[in-house]
């Protein structure tokens, strides 16, 4: 996935469909500065991640 489309993502109130590893995913935010996303599994909210967000998949 590319920064911005992360970053519009993230900042929308409309649920995207994005897995992580095959885990669909919610984008808490998006640090610009070194390309990664704060993630965490929709059904686990406790289990916030830092990724790159080259590894994030729209579907």
């Amino acid at each position: 996935m590319d920064k911005q489309r992360a970053k519009e993502i993230s900042t929308s109130p409309v649920m995207a469909n994005v897995t992580f590893n095959g885990t669909q995913i919610y984008i808490n935010n998006v640090d610009e500065k070194d390309d990664t996303a704060t993630i965490f599994p929709l059904e686990q909210p406790e289990n916030k991640q830092k990724v790159s967000i080259a590894n994030l998949v729209e579907h």
